[in-house]
């Protein structure tokens, strides 16, 4: 009696096929010449947008589109089921690169140009200084925007009053109000550097867990790429699967961390019955530790890892829930909710008293004045208001998903290029 399988063919491109047609649903379908053999090949959108970004973004690049064979056609057959994964060729002869041609950038660079670097290489975005600062007071415009009209209205009434001889003024000779706002200059600074500190401590051990979770995805795919036993093409595929699952381990967390429904970035990591499970399960980064525990307790059970192997690996995927869990606490442990409500008002209050201390001196310009203190003051308090909670999507969070995609792409880069029963061959 056979036994069942599953066929699985490889197709490799290193540019964008031609004459790609849209279908339903925004999937896109094109053709591949293979020696006389034309494959046609239906992608997801967000699968096809693999091969674009390669375009846009790599000088030379190879695709790796795996599929299973589908029904055969009048001049060959269907690629179903397809996943792409991207390689940029960096192993080519210098003879055989083109030339890039000069760019403005390549001059030395000022320090606007190291700062969008520094966005570059945080976010994987390239854009102009002027994006950038606009991408980021986007993140605290509208919170502080509506205060800072407010305050401005409220100097601008104070000066008005003022200059119609109205006493709006603190007089002189109040030194007690003089001493309360002194005593405002010099707390509130205070308050508002804890209150930052705070929220970047909670940011900072965010990005520690989620380096952790990097460190800790390739040991455990490195060590259960090595030390699994594979004795049929079948237990190969299973372990690729498995790799990829702990991939989807990260993705899901990220999700889950936002506060996110289970969406396509999953399908093309997990097998359909599971992505269909995790949709309806109410903690799928668990449930994605626990298939891939029971993987390694089979594995085991057939002999393809002893004792010691098991233990080792089990420790690595009780990391990975150590991890989430560390993140999760981060997320629903806030700074006690009455500080940021106490230090925005005192903040309010002490706008309003500004005014009245200053309008003697400078009259007309008060409006200005009070704006630009109310700007800088709530705009602090309002950063720390974001950064504690940095698993968001806004400018000011973590870039989740760079750090994701870097964990796909060690893995894959693990499956292409790690020899196989003994031989030195790589994939490319």
């Amino acid at each position: 009696m056979s036994t069942p399988g599953k066929l699985e063919l490889t197709v490799k491109i290193d540019r964008l096929p031609d004459s790609v047609r849209t279908i339903a649903n925004g999937w896109k379908q094109f053709e591949i010449d293979l020696d006389g053999q034309i494959v046609t090949l239906t992608l997801k959108p967000h699968v096809y947008k693999k091969l674009e970004q390669a375009q846009e973004n790599y000088h030379q690049w190879v695709a790796k589109i795996i599929g299973q064979m589908g029904a055969k056609t009048d001049k060959g057959f269907l690629l179903k089921d397809c996943n792409v994964t991207v390689y940029s060729q960096t192993q080519s002869s210098p003879s055989k690169l083109k030339q890039k041609p000069p760019d403005r950038r390549d001059k030395p660079k000022k320090a606007n140009s190291k700062f969008v670097e520094k966005y570059r290489l945080y976010t994987g975005e390239t854009l102009n200084l002027f994006q950038i600062v606009f991408r980021l007071t986007q993140a605290v415009f509208p919170g502080v925007l509506p205060w800072v009209l407010v305050l401005s209205s409220y100097g601008f009434l104070i000066s008005v009053l003022y200059s119609f001889g109205i006493p709006v003024s603190i007089p002189e000779e109040s030194d007690a109000i003089t001493r309360a706002v002194l005593i405002f200059n010099i707390g509130l600074p205070l308050l508002l550097v804890f209150r930052t500190n705070t929220a970047h401590e909670k940011f900072w051990e965010g990005r520690k867990l989620w380096g952790s979770l990097v460190n800790t995805v390739r040991n455990l795919t490195r060590d259960l790429w090595i030390g699994v036993k594979e004795e049929t093409p079948q237990d190969r595929a299973q372990k690729e699967y498995t790799l990829r699952l702990i991939v989807a381990f990260a993705v899901a967390m990220k999700l889950h961390l936002r506060g996110e429904h289970v969406t396509d970035e999953l399908s093309g990591l997990v097998a359909e019955t599971q992505f269909f499970r995790l949709k309806y399960t109410n903690h799928p980064p668990l449930q994605i530790a626990f298939w891939v525990g029971d993987y390694l307790q089979e594995q085991h059970d057939r002999d393809r890892l002893n004792i010691y192997q098991l233990t080792s690996l089990q420790k690595l995927v009780d990391q990975l829930v150590d991890i989430l869990g560390g993140c999760e606490r981060i997320l629903k442990t806030p700074l006690p909710l009455i500080y940021p409500l106490i230090l925005k008002n005192l903040v309010f209050v002490y706008c309003l008293v500004i005014p009245l201390e200053i309008v003697k001196e400078v009259n007309w310009f008060t409006s200005s004045i009070i704006t630009f203190v109310s700007f800088i003051l709530l705009s602090i308090e309002q950063i720390g208001s974001e950064i504690e909670e940095p698993f968001g999507r806004n400018s000011c969070d973590l870039p989740l998903d760079i750090i994701c995609n870097t964990i796909l792409h060690n893995v894959e880069d693990l499956i292409a290029l790690a020899p196989h029963n003994g031989s030195n061959s790589r994939v490319l």
